[in-house]
């Protein structure tokens, strides 16, 4: 038997998704706090969050968090995360027993409702300025045109990546920006007739970049929808992502593996 310590150690899929479905934010109800710091003069961003385990990581007879019959893969999935700020990684940390794992289960549940209430909220706001911002930052150098390509249905397409129901919500407030999209995309491309191609192009290269670091289902999602836009704490440039996001999704061949 190995007598080394089991280790935190994350999969990307499990960060994707809990840094993706807590938009970079404390889960604590009353802080809500941004965990990425911008960058400066001086220094490039900085990641100011801290990952706790909402079952203890390691088993202790006196921690009411304590799950011993939890291997140390379902201890480091995201099922088992919470994203906090610093002082109340600490605080859950150090008070178990005023935070049982159904008081964290709750405050996770409640925080990723409420990142997604902010998406709905700023959806309708978005026109052709955040558009055309997201936009321009994911143009890739574009692609020969698959003219025999028929579009897979959504729900086959969520099925074929492996998404899971939890995206659903997300999917529809992104789709249901479908043809403001659309018509931005057809107007400049009567400008720029290599737009289109180019966009999904962008797309499809960070796609397949995330297949290859074994990223798929929810956190690959959650990945391009970071990648669209561009890792922004802005709700804006957020909700303006999540809808060119969706609309390639319904639209051309990204996510289609």
């Amino acid at each position: 038997m190995s007598s080394q310590k089991p280790t935190r150690s994350y999969k990307h899929r499990d960060l994707e998704l809990l840094w993706g479905q807590a938009g970079a934010r404390c889960s604590h109800p009353q802080c809500r706090k941004l965990l990425i710091r911008p960058a400066t003069e001086n220094d490039p961003h900085a990641v100011v969050g801290k990952i706790a385990h909402i079952n203890d990581f390691s088993p202790s007879a006196n921690s009411p968090r304590s799950d011993p019959s939890l291997t140390v893969q379902e201890l480091n999935a995201y099922e088992n995360l919470i994203l906090l700020c610093g002082d109340h990684h600490d605080e859950i940390d150090k008070q178990k027993k005023t935070f049982p794992r159904e008081t964290l289960l709750a405050w996770k549940r409640e925080h990723e409702a409420w990142v997604v209430s902010r998406l709905e909220q700023a959806m309708p706001g978005i026109g052709f300025a955040e558009l055309e911002v997201v936009c321009n930052v994911l143009l890739s150098p574009p692609t020969q045109p698959n003219e025999g390509f028929i579009p897979t249905a959504p729900a086959e397409k969520m099925r074929k990546n492996n998404l899971s129901d939890n995206l659903l919500r997300k999917l529809q407030l992104g789709l249901s920006m479908f043809n403001e999209v659309e018509a931005f995309i057809q107007g400049v491309a009567r400008l720029h007739p290599q737009f289109p191609e180019g966009l999904k192009a962008g797309f499809v290269k960070r796609y397949n970049e995330s297949l290859d670091r074994e990223i798929s289902g929810d956190a690959l999602f959650e990945t391009l929808y970071d990648f669209a836009s561009s890792g922004s704490s802005k709700i804006e440039r957020q909700a303006a992502g999540l809808a060119v996001l969706c609309y390639l999704f319904q639209k051309c061949e990204v996510f289609e593996p």
